[in-house]
C-alpha cells in the first residue's frame, strides 16, 4: 500500500457474537481530513455508517465523533457511539467509567466498560400523531396490521414510528422512495408486546436500505412510548429491542426511558460490541 493511510476496526455492535449485530467501521485518526474524504471511506466501507473519533473541539468533551452512511453525515447514531467508543476503550484511548462525546447532537454521555457501552440519547422530542394509512402502504402493509397510532420522535435523530401486530413484521414490502418522504432519518416498524419490542428501520432518509440495528431509533422509541401512554407516566422503563431478524443480523438493544408527568425527560441505550477484522485504509485524494 503507498500513500498515506489509516488504521481502522470493524466492530458488530448490538451483539455478543460475530457476524450479527450492526457491523461498524471505526476509522481512527482522520482529524485532518476534508469532510469529502470522511465521506469517500464511508462509501468505500457501504456500511450503514462508518466513524470517525477525533480530537476534542469542545470543552468537557473527550472526543468527538463524526459520523457517515454511505450518502450523507449524520449529527448523530446509536451504534457508531457506542461502537467507537468500545474501540477507544480496548486501545486503551479512553478509560472505562463515564465519558463524553462531542457530535451534531450536543455532548453526550456513555458508560464505558468492557462488556458494554451505554449511551444517553438527546433532547427528546415528539409530533402529533399521523395518519396511518400512507405509512402503512410506503411499507407493504394494510389497516388490519395497524396496532397503535404512527407518529414521529427522537433524542438526536428524528424517526416515524408505525405500531403493527407481530405477525406483519416479516410481510413488510418496503417501497424506499415512500419512505423517504416522511424525512428525518426513517421509518420504525415495530411491534410492542407491553415490555419489550421487535423493530425493523428503513432508513432510507439516511441510504440505507434496511438497518439491523438502530440505537437513535431504539431510545427515539422511548420518546414514542411515552407520549403514547405505553409506558408509566413518572419515573423510569427499561424496555429491550429484538432487530435484524429478518436480515439475518439479530440484535439487542437494551434501552430505558425516564419520564415526569407524562413527558419524557431522558433516555438510553446499552449494548455490546464484537470485534471482527483490523486494518489500514488509503486516505482519498483531497477535495
Amino acid at each position: 500500500m503507498t500513500g498515506r493511510h489509516l488504521s481502522y476496526e470493524v466492530v458488530d455492535v448490538f451483539t455478543d457474537r460475530a457476524f450479527a449485530g450492526n457491523p461498524l467501521a471505526v476509522v481512527l485518526d482522520a482529524d485532518d481530513l476534508s469532510t469529502a474524504q470522511l465521506q469517500s471511506i464511508a462509501r468505500e466501507f457501504n456500511l450503514s455508517e462508518t466513524s470517525f473519533p477525533m480530537k476534542t473541539d469542545e470543552a468537557g468533551a473527550d472526543y468527538r465523533l463524526r459520523i457517515f452512511t454511505p450518502a450523507q453525515e449524520l449529527p448523530f447514531a446509536g451504534h457508531p457511539s457506542v461502537g467507537a467508543a468500545d474501540v477507544l476503550l480496548r486501545l486503551g484511548r479512553i478509560a472505562s467509567g463515564r465519558i463524553v462525546q462531542s457530535c451534531g447532537a450536543g455532548l453526550l454521555s456513555l458508560d464505558v466498560t468492557p462488556a458494554a457501552v451505554t449511551l444517553s440519547g438527546g433532547e427528546p422530542s415528539w409530533g402529533e400523531p399521523l395518519a396511518a394509512e400512507g405509512l402503512l402502504a410506503a411499507v407493504g402493509l394494510d389497516a388490519a396490521d395497524l396496532a397503535g397510532v404512527p407518529r414521529k420522535a427522537s433524542c438526536g435523530l428524528e424517526f416515524t414510528f408505525l405500531p403493527v401486530v407481530p405477525a406483519a413484521l416479516a410481510r413488510v414490502d418496503v417501497d424506499l422512495r415512500a419512505v423517504a418522504a416522511y424525512g428525518g432519518a426513517g421509518v420504525s416498524v415495530f411491534a410492542w408486546d407491553g415490555a419489550s419490542a421487535r423493530a425493523r428501520v428503513f432508513a432510507a432518509g439516511a441510504g440505507v436500505p434496511e438497518d439491523p440495528a438502530t440505537g437513535s431509533a431504539g431510545v427515539a422509541l422511548g420518546v414514542y412510548l411515552v407520549v403514547s401512554g405505553l409506558v408509566a407516566a413518572d419515573g423510569e422503563t427499561s424496555y429491550d429491542i429484538l432487530q435484524g431478524v429478518e436480515m439475518g443480523r439479530p440484535s439487542l438493544l437494551r434501552c430505558a426511558v425516564s419520564a415526569c408527568a407524562g413527558k419524557p425527560v431522558e433516555t438510553r441505550v446499552s449494548g455490546s460490541t464484537v470485534p471482527v477484522a483490523r486494518g489500514e485504509i488509503s486516505v482519498p485524494a483531497g477535495a
